[in-house]
């Protein structure tokens, strides 16, 4: 029996207002198939285009990455002048890495996210690592305290051989170590500052501080803060990454194109993003706008390259809250009358 006559069977007649209402349900069924079919050929299509683009961002982000791990090798045994260059080419092609992960973000799946978040973390790692290896501050500040000694000693004694090793010698090299390091450490109470001049490109670290008020101009090439507690920390804007570990009950304040964060508690961050925010194993993490405001901050952001116009500081993705359409509990939004916005008296 066709459709027609079956049609015909339901409506129990086939006058010619029963013909117009089967012609009309005929119509009904077959757009509804049109449009069902459709449906399944743009899903089709879509799961396509997401599996092409899936492979194709897997293909690019695993020949970059082994890129970089091939130039970071090759530092080890070369020369000052060689490691330099393979050093900064490591860097542009990490930064550029980064943007092609920003941009690939929409069609990828929260497990290939964290994969290569997680490969850009370790890229950065061996960077700052090999950097250390392959250009030693240590031997360029132990020939200045050499002369510095020498200066020293010779008018005290000729009993002992000139720029032989004192104590105040030993200061002179703990001084010129310390100075050549990009970032400070192991601070109680302090006020600390580095000028743009000092940290212009380059990566900076701030490790194990503990009250302190620590301002840094310019535009890093990364910001790395790791062990912070009851600090406020605000800094100039930085080209790639920010990496925040182990941080608690603290202020932070920083533009960047990437901002993750670790194993933080009750910490307030002031935050310009061009991407987006990630935290993982943090709890009472609040957000804000970037408020602070220096003379060459303009300047700054002009060096960084990011984008004074897109801010997506309130799109904060929690590792440990994958529940769809529900909140995470662990951030929140810091409320407009709370937000701090005089940083400096």
């Amino acid at each position: 029996m066709d459709v027609t006559a079956e049609l015909i069977r339901e409506d129990g007649f086939a006058d010619e207002s029963g013909a117009a209402r089967i012609q009309e349900r005929l119509q009904k069924r077959h757009q509804a198939r049109i449009e069902d079919a459709e449906r399944r050929k743009e899903a089709k299509e879509s799961q396509s285009v997401a599996e092409e683009k899936g492979e194709y961002f897997s293909s690019t982000f695993n020949r970059e990455r082994a890129c970089i791990e091939e130039l970071l090798s090759s530092c080890s045994g070369a020369d000052r002048a060689v490691a330099t260059q393979r050093l900064e080419q490591a860097t542009a092609k990490i930064v550029q890495l980064q943007k092609f992960l920003n941009d690939s973000m929409l069609f990828l799946t929260q497990y290939e996210l964290r994969q290569a978040q997680a490969a850009l973390q370790k890229l950065q790692t061996s960077l700052a690592e090999t950097r250390e290896e392959a250009l030693p501050k240590k031997k360029f500040a132990f020939r200045a305290r050499t002369k510095a000694a020498d200066k020293v000693s010779a008018p005290v004694s000729d009993s002992g051989p000139p720029g032989a090793a004192t104590p105040a010698g030993s200061g002179e090299v703990d001084r010129a170590a310390a100075s050549e390091q990009c970032g400070f450490s192991n601070r109680d109470s302090e006020v600390l500052t580095k000028t743009s001049e000092e940290i212009q490109k380059r990566d900076v670290l701030l490790t194990h501080l503990s009250n302190c008020k620590v301002r840094l101009f310019g535009s890093p090439s990364t910001l790395h803060l790791k062990h912070i507690d009851s600090c406020e920390i605000l800094c100039g804007p930085v080209s790639s990454s920010v990496f925040v570990d182990h941080c608690r009950n603290s202020t932070l304040g920083f533009p960047c194109q990437q901002l993750r964060t670790h194993n933080t508690t009750d910490t307030q961050v002031y935050l310009h993003v061009t991407s987006r925010a990630i935290i993982e194993d943090c709890h009472g993490v609040s957000f804000a706008p970037f408020s602070w405001s220096y003379p060459t901050l303009e300047e700054d952001f002009s060096v960084s390259g990011l984008d004074q116009d897109r801010n997506n500081w309130t799109q904060v993705d929690d590792f440990n809250w994958l529940a769809a359409g529900t909140p995470s509990p662990n951030w929140t939004v810091i409320p407009e009358a709370d937000r701090k916005t005089s940083w400096d008296p």
